[in-house]
C-alpha cells in the first residue's frame, strides 16, 4: 500500500494487485483495515479509526482506491460516485490490438454470481444492465498493446468483460480469455488516475497510480508518464 493523498477527510492509497480492498469469504486482512492499523498508529488514536469504502477494485487489479475517513466524506463520496461525477481512468495491457486505435464500447452485462463474472451482450436481454467506457490505444511492443480506458459505468467486472467481448482479453486474465495466468496471480489492469471535487472542500483532487514495479508495466512506463 502506498499513500498516494491525505487529508482530514479522505485518503487515497494504491492498493498492489492480490490485496482485497474490503474484508470477504476469504477471511484475508482487507485494505480497508490495513488503512486502519496505519491511521491509528500515524496518530496515536485509541480506539477503533473509521474507514470508509465508497468503491472497489477486484483483487487481482492494482492502482488507485479511494476511501473515506469520516462519514460525511463517505456518504458524499458514494453519492459521487454512484452519480458517476468521479473521473476514472485505467491502464490495461492487452495482447491482441483493437480494430480500431479508440471507440466507447456500449453493452449489456448480466453478472452470473455462482460463477462470479460477467456477460456481454449486444442488447438489452432480462438481467442486464448497460455498461459504457471509452478506450484508446496509447502504445504497442512486440507482442503487447497499452489502452488507456475511461470508465463511465461501475458494473461488476466491466473492463474486463468488455474488453474481451471487443476480443482484447487483459493479459492473465484467465476468466475473461486470456491464454495464461500472471505468475503473481495478477491482471495487467491498473487504476491508473482519479480526477474528481473533494466531497467536503470542493477542492479538485487529481492523483495518478505508480505502474506496478513488473519489467513489462515498467516497458510502457515512458507512455503512461505523458498521460
Amino acid at each position: 500500500m502506498i499513500v498516494l493523498y491525505e487529508d482530514n477527510h479522505i485518503i487515497i492509497v494504491s492498493k498492489r494487485a492480490g490485496e482485497i480492498v474490503q474484508g470477504d469469504k476469504t477471511g484475508d486482512v482487507p485494505l480497508s483495515e490495513t488503512v486502519a492499523a496505519y491511521l491509528k498508529e500515524k496518530y496515536s488514536k485509541p480506539g477503533n479509526v473509521f474507514v470508509g469504502v465508497p468503491h472497489r477494485l477486484d483483487r487481482p487489479v492494482s492502482g488507485v482506491v479511494v476511501l473515506a475517513k469520516t462519514s460525511k466524506a463517505l456518504s458524499r463520496l458514494n453519492d459521487m460516485f454512484r452519480a458517476g461525477s468521479v473521473d476514472k481512468r485505467y491502464l490495461a495491457i492487452v495482447k491482441n490490438k483493437p480494430e480500431e486505435p479508440q471507440g466507447r464500447l456500449e453493452n449489456w452485462l448480466v453478472r452470473n454470481e455462482k460463477q462470479n463474472r460477467s456477460y456481454a451482450y449486444d442488447k438489452e436481454v432480462p438481467g442486464s444492465k448497460k455498461a459504457v467506457l471509452n478506450y484508446r490505444l496509447v502504445a504497442s511492443s512486440v507482442n503487447y498493446n497499452l489502452l488507456e480506458v475511461e470508465l463511465l459505468t461501475g458494473r461488476h467486472h466491466q473492463i474486463r468483460c468488455q474488453l474481451a467481448k471487443m476480443g482484447c482479453p487483459i493479459k492473465g486474465d484467465l476468466k475473461y480469455g486470456a491464454e495464461r495466468s500472471n505468475p503473481d496471480g495478477s491482471i495487467s489492469l491498473h487504476a491508473f488516475h482519479v480526477t474528481f471535487e473533494h466531497p467536503v472542500s470542493h477542492e479538485m483532487i487529481d492523483v495518478k497510480a505508480p505502474l506496478p514495479d513488473d519489467s513489462l508495466w515498467q516497458s510502457f512506463r515512458d507512455a503512461a508518464d505523458k498521460l
